[in-house]
This record gives C-alpha cells, structure tokens and sequence, in this order.
C-alpha cells in the first residue's frame, strides 16, 4: 500500500547512510525508536520499518511523479507498504522487501542527482535491475551516457545492454545478439558516432546483407543504388538520429560514413574504422568468414542479429548462428546476448517477443525450418 501524507516530518530519529560510498551517498536512512513501532495496528510486529529523507535539493514531485505515477509503480512492483510525509518516504513490511524498497528510493535520488530526469519506464527498469541477482547499482546503469545530441541522450537501458556497450569499448570484435527492440545496432551505431568524434577512429562503415539482391530484388525499379537503399534505410535512419541533418550528407559524401551492402566489403582492408554489420543473422558462414577477416589495424567491428528471424534459402546455414560455436574460444572477441527482457521498444513488443520464445520452445526441431535450430 502506497499511501501520501501532507503532515509535517517526524524528527529525531537516528540516520544511516544507504550507502557507505561516500561518493554515492545519496539519502540518510533512519529506524524509528522501538516506542514508534510497537503497539501501531498498521505495521505487524515482526516487520521492518525504514525512513528514507529525500535531500531538500530534490523537489518530491521527482520522486513520487507527477500525479504520483512513480509512487504507483512503486506499490505495484515493491512488497514493501509505502508512506510519504513531506520528503520522508517510510517503508515498512518484511525486511527483505523493505531493504529492497529502500535499495530502489536510494537508487532512484542517486539518478535524479544528475539532472536524469525519471520516466515511468526508468522506474520499472530500475526496480527491475535493483531486484536482480547481480551486484550492480541500477544508477551506474542508468546513467552512462554514449552520446548526447539535440537535447536527447543515448544511454543503456537494461543491465544487458550495459555490459554489451562495456563489452564494445574492451573488445575488437563484439556480437551483440538478441530478438527485436533490443538496441543491438541502435547502441552499436551510437558507440561508433562516439568513436569517430573522439578520433578514436577516422571512418564508419555500416552495412548490411541485402539477402533479396537476387532475382526478386531484380524486379524492382530504377538503379542497384536505388534497389539496395531501402535495405539500408533503418541505419540511416538511426545516423539522423545520432548526427546534425546537415552533417549526415557531408560525411557519407566525404567517405567519413559508408553505409553499403555487405557483398562491397569483399577484398577490402578495412583500418582506422568502426565497423557494424546488422542483420547478420542473413549472412551465409562464407559471408560471415569473409566480413570478419576484412579487420584491419586500428578497427573495430560489432556484428548484431536475431538468430530468431533467419530470412535465408532453406538449407542454407546462418553464419551468425554457427560463429559462436567457431569463435568462443577466440580471445578479444565477446559475445553478448539479450533477451526479451531487454526490448526498449513498447511495451508490447517485449511481450510479443516473449509470447513468440515460449510458444517456439515447445516446437519440435524440424531442420530448415527458419530461425529454428535446423538453420
């Protein structure tokens, strides 16, 4: 129960640090004298009772939402019963439940401390990441920043998708996997737009496999230039995002940025360069082999795919599906998977990806069959 209490805070009590980091401290936690919890009807004998003091820096409608939106999240994912009297947010019920609770408030000043504003996305993430089995601050998360522009930020939203950028700044050769919405390119392309304004690199190469370059691809108006562009367009999309409008042409006219079909890549050296191939889940164990061995000195490759979304000729097998096999024991390179856990799109999707996963592992193995192990 989550309950919002206009009265004046309750003074004297004892305060302790959430944490011990005095770097990251971010709140002062108290426990009321044994008088202030014994006999209260509300509050079960055997349970715990914590305080949290949100610092008079940080306006309580930052922490509890507009409309309470946040506090309302809160109830629903925490056990913990919930009570909020001017900047004290009380927290009683089961001590595990309570720790957690107080974990998660703790977590979620430390954010706003940085000028994050939350979001009711944030929350759920935050909570999800707090309530996890790994020992990680949610906020170290939340708020590493890859790249700011036009007043938006591009950050990691899931632990998974933080060891994945942390994967790519300690490894040459990366492969980020995972079902749709997880950010594999989007994050992949944002750590490359970084690369080059840090000239850490002199060139971006981005490419893709354009599986239908064949006959039906033929049939399609106008030149090859023409035909492969759609395949193309969601990194092109995404480098809008990423960039100024006016830099976008400048650069790939310059040769600075290079967005081309994977089948260009062959007999290349590529040096000095960020390099990310998407899709790669179409690639054929040829083509794979062949973009990998492009690597030149000073480059970076991140290779990202849905091994659940295979568009290959039956038969033919998926080179990112059979590389982890061939390459795991390869030292600097990573593979980092993400699950449906990690979609950042809506809501829906992450369910759909879900619904989609259960419903396939009751599916006998039937070889050839797309995207199910035969491929």
């Amino acid at each position: 129960m989550s309950r919002m209490d206009p009265g004046t805070p309750a003074a004297g009590s004892m305060a302790h640090n959430v944490r011990t980091d005095d770097k990251r401290r971010c709140d002062t936690l108290s426990q009321p004298p044994p008088d202030e919890v014994a006999g209260r009807p509300d509050v079960p004998q055997t349970a715990a009772i914590r305080t949290i003091v949100v610092p008079a820096s940080i306006a309580m409608i930052n922490v509890v939402g507009p409309n309470d939106e946040f506090l309302r999240i809160l109830e629903r994912d925490l056990r913990a019963d919930i009570l909020v009297r001017g900047n004290q947010i009380t927290l009683s019920g089961d001590r595990a439940d309570v720790d957690l609770a107080a974990d998660v408030l703790g977590e979620m000043v430390t954010i706003i401390r940085t000028g994050q504003g939350m979001s009711p996305d944030n929350v759920e993430r935050l909570v999800a990441i707090t309530a996890g089995t790994d020992d990680v601050h949610a906020a170290d998360v939340l708020t590493q920043n890859i790249l700011s522009t036009r007043g938006r930020t591009i950050r990691p939203k899931t632990l998974n998708q933080k060891r994945y950028v942390d994967a790519i700044d300690a490894h040459t050769i990366v492969f980020g996997i995972g079902p749709a919405g997880t950010g594999k390119t989007y994050l992949a392309m944002a750590k490359a737009v970084q690369a080059l304004q840090r000239k850490q690199v002199n060139r971006i190469i981005l490419t893709r496999p354009a599986i239908e370059a064949g006959e039906r691809l033929g049939y399609l108006p106008g030149t090859l230039s023409d035909k492969i562009d759609p395949y193309l367009r969601p990194l092109y999309d995404a480098l809008h995002d990423m960039l100024d409008p006016e830099q976008v042409p400048k650069l790939l006219t310059s040769g600075v940025i290079e967005v081309a079909p994977l089948a260009y890549m062959r007999g290349r050296t590529l040096n000095d360069a960020f390099i990310v191939l998407d899709e790669a889940q179409n690639t054929s164990m040829e083509q794979m082999k062949m973009f990998l061995t492009r690597l030149g000195f000073g480059s970076k490759i991140v290779v990202t795919g849905d091994i659940t979304q295979i568009d290959l000729p039956t038969g033919q097998k998926s080179g990112l599906r059979e590389v982890r096999g061939i390459l795991a024991d390869v030292d600097d390179i990573c593979f980092c998977l993400l699950t449906s856990a990690d979609v950042v799109r809506h809501k829906l999707v992450g369910r759909i990806v879900a619904a989609y996963d259960r419903y396939e592992a009751h599916l006998p193995a039937t070889p050839g069959a797309p995207g199910r192990p035969g491929r």
